[in-house]
Formats: structure tokens, C-alpha cells, sequence
């Protein structure tokens, strides 16, 4: 089994920051793919980010140029650093990590709020 626990969510206004992270635990030998994902009230889940085992990343259009996924492997941590939020990225923002063979765990959301 795969523990995800994420971090970082809040309220903050439209232009500010925040960064996400995502800490993984548990059983398992190797941490391929991580990623995000959003779900806005009302909406259907979709992907925002995703970094490979070798660093590679890839970002959905509405995002690209604000946001930023990292990870660090010694931590088994990933990380979205989101910039210039504006009040439709206001959503339940969840990690993803694809581990050993291709099994996918998912964390359990945190609230990201973007309001004046």
C-alpha cells in the first residue's frame, strides 16, 4: 500500500501563490510518473501536471507559464508551485503517483481557493 498526504491548500488572492505538495510513504520500490490533478465544483477531474522519474514535465494549456510541478526523489515528494492564480483555478487539487509495475495511488485532495 501507498500513503499519499498532501499539504498546502488555502485561500488566497487573485495574482498570489501557493505551493502543493504531495509526500508518498508506504510500500512500493520505485516512484515513476507523479502528478496533479483538479476537480472545480460541479466539474469533471482533470489533469494539470505531471513529472517523469526523469524529470520531464508536461502542463495542461490553462495552467502553462503559472504553474510548476517539481519533485524531490529522496523525499518521494512532489511539489506544484502555482503562480499568478486566478479565480477559476479555485478547485480540489489532488497529487497522483504511479508506482513499481504501474500501479496509481492518489492523495486525498486539498481545498485551493482563489477569491478577492
Amino acid at each position: 500500500q501507498v500513503q499519499l498526504v498532501e499539504s498546502g491548500g488555502g485561500l488566497v488572492q487573485p495574482g498570489g501563490s501557493l505551493r502543493l505538495s504531495c509526500a508518498a510513504s508506504g510500500s512500493f520500490f520505485r516512484i515513476n510518473a507523479m502528478g496533479w490533478y483538479r476537480q472545480a465544483p460541479g466539474k469533471q477531474r482533470e489533469w494539470v501536471a505531471h513529472i517523469t522519474s526523469s524529470g520531464s514535465t508536461n502542463y495542461a494549456d490553462s495552467v502553462k507559464g503559472r504553474f510548476t510541478i517539481s519533485r524531490d526523489n529522496t523525499k518521494n515528494t512532489v511539489y506544484l508551485q502555482m503562480n499568478s492564480l486566478k479565480p477559476e483555478d479555485t478547485a480540489v487539487y489532488y497529487c497522483k503517483v504511479n508506482v513499481n509495475l504501474g500501479s496509481d495511488y492518489w492523495g486525498q485532495g486539498t481545498q485551493v481557493t482563489v477569491s478577492s
